[in-house]
């Protein structure tokens, strides 16, 4: 696969329009929107309701089932479930490409990996494409004060864009114990500088709190906080050292048999190398117990950075004037199978959680099922805003959903996972979800599938692809795939310099 040929082995259609097309005339129609909204803004200040601000709060690798509030009986986080308590919490959230530089490009641009050209982890250094915005610059346009702190992780740290406040690293798991960030203001980033005898996401908050005690007059502001907790190498913040000492973590059903496969598991699921403790990649991991501890301490550790927030802007009284917004980039493995890390298109790792407290617009106790995406992010936060959503963004707003459930919201998506060759060993591969059945394309030779009935069988065990008696729903879904695929435009080269 190259960055400068195009998209590679997923690229099985030609879309009916590049992404540069797809561009064209929407951001012409935003912006002619957005500068009428700012200025009837300003003509009519008193008479329009104040803006809300935004805090986004990003896990890393945070699975959907890791928060109290969605039932873990042993992971207790009291500021997260807050959100969801006193707001809205979907049960069906999901990531379109379970990797940590995609699906933060995917939340910044509400767009997809082939549309941003953000496949993979690789090339770091290369900025996205600058016809794309990301929500923050359609923010900062329409007056807000815009800011990013933690681990940002996307191509160029996206230090090319304009951020009023900056502090951030690039490094997937950074150095725990004596972390390295850039700082910045005003869109000028400095160089990277080392922190000694911190903890990173407490350093983080520190820095953000700092930043929200500044005086920035009537303009609104957002907050991206976006944590490296529980990043491998799973670093535990000294006041969490004997946490879960005496906690009894179960193995998942199919932890022993990772090996032998399932009936019908592809060749590719079984020797990826996404293991623990059998395969060279994390041969070195531990034990799956001392993992789910770490793991686990890592988000007490991020709970309370989130509650130190929430304190802030309940002393300062702003707290129902904010809309705060709680996600992951993707989900994790914790034994399923054996499996590690994320990347495959199985549950535990594309499920995320998602919750958005904002009293104005969100009545408390809400809760969805309806199948929402990373896609979604961007416009819900300009639409919590009150700004024009622009028509090349491939995601919708979730806000309606907090008013009244649609069954019509979303029946079906598309998932790409593009890194290939990768420490994993983990095949690329594309796949459609609906709220009933998944199948799963792996794109190299030898082509491999799965097909898994999420109702009877949750835990995918059984694959059923090629079974005569699903061969008119595989059918569908092949279609449905290809439908899907050829709707979302390609980047046909990200730059130069890849």
């Amino acid at each position: 696969m190259s960055y400068e040929t195009g998209l590679d082995p997923l690229d099985n259609q030609k879309p009916e329009q590049t992404r540069r097309e797809f561009l064209q005339g929407s951001l012409a129609v935003a912006g002619t929107l957005l500068a009428s909204q700012v200025t009837g803004a300003k003509a009519s200040a008193e008479a329009k309701p104040k803006r809300p601000n935004l805090v986004f709060f990003f896990g890393e690798g945070q699975r959907a089932d890791a928060l109290s509030i969605a039932g873990n009986p042993i992971l207790k986080t009291p500021n997260h479930d807050r959100i969801g308590q006193e707001g809205i919490r979907f049960r069906n959230a999901f990531c379109t490409n379970a990797l940590c530089a995609p699906a933060r490009a995917t939340t910044l641009t509400g767009m997809y990996s082939r549309s941003t050209g953000a496949l993979s982890n690789e090339h770091l250094n290369v900025p996205l494409p600058s016809d794309i915005p990301i929500f923050t610059d359609l923010l900062h346009d329409a007056g807000y004060e815009v800011a990013i702190l933690g681990k940002v992780h996307i191509h160029n740290g996206v230090e090319d864009r304009y951020w009023d406040y900056y502090f951030g690293h690039n490094n997937p798991g950074n150095n725990y114990a004596n972390p390295f960030f850039k700082e910045g203001r005003k869109g000028k980033i400095g160089p990277e500088k080392q922190y000694h005898n911190v903890y990173p996401d407490d350093l983080t908050v520190d820095r953000a709190l700092a930043w929200l005690e500044e005086d920035r007059g009537d303009k609104p502001f957002c907050l991206l906080v976006w944590f490296v907790a529980p990043h491998e190498p799973f670093f535990r913040a000294r006041r969490h050292f004997d946490l879960y000492r005496d906690a009894v973590i179960p193995k998942p059903p199919t932890f022993d048999d990772d090996l032998k496969g399932y009936p019908g598991k592809p060749k590719g699921f079984v020797d990826a190398e996404n293991k623990i403790g059998t395969t060279p990649t994390h041969v070195a991991c531990g034990s799956h117990e001392g993992i789910v501890k770490d793991y686990y301490a890592g988000l007490v550790a991020v709970d309370d950075n989130i509650g130190r927030i929430f304190n802030y802007l309940d002393k300062k009284n702003i707290l129902d004037d904010t809309a705060i917004v709680q996600g992951s980039d993707h989900g994790f493995f914790l034994g399923e199978w054996r499996l590690f890390d994320k990347r495959l298109m199985h549950e535990p790792s594309i499920r995320v959680p998602l919750m958005i407290r904002y009293p104005k617009r969100i009545q408390a106790g809400t809760v969805r099922d309806e199948m929402v995406l990373d896609t979604d992010l961007a416009p819900t936060f300009l639409d919590l805003a009150g700004l024009p959503i622009p028509q090349h963004m491939q995601g919708k707003s979730v806000l309606p959903l907090a008013k009244a459930a649609d069954p019509s919201f979303r029946q079906e998506w598309y998932y790409e996972y593009f890194e290939w060759p990768n420490p994993e060993a983990v095949r690329p591969h594309r796949g459609i979800r609906t709220e009933r059945y998944k199948l799963i394309h792996y794109v190299l030779e030898p082509q491999e599938f799965e097909l898994y009935d999420l109702v009877s069988d949750p835990g995918e065990t059984q694959n059923l692809y090629g079974k005569p008696q699903f061969q008119s729903i595989q059918q569908d879904l092949w279609n449905r795939l290809d439908k899907l695929q050829a709707q979302i435009p390609e980047k046909k080269k990200i730059a130069a310099t890849a």
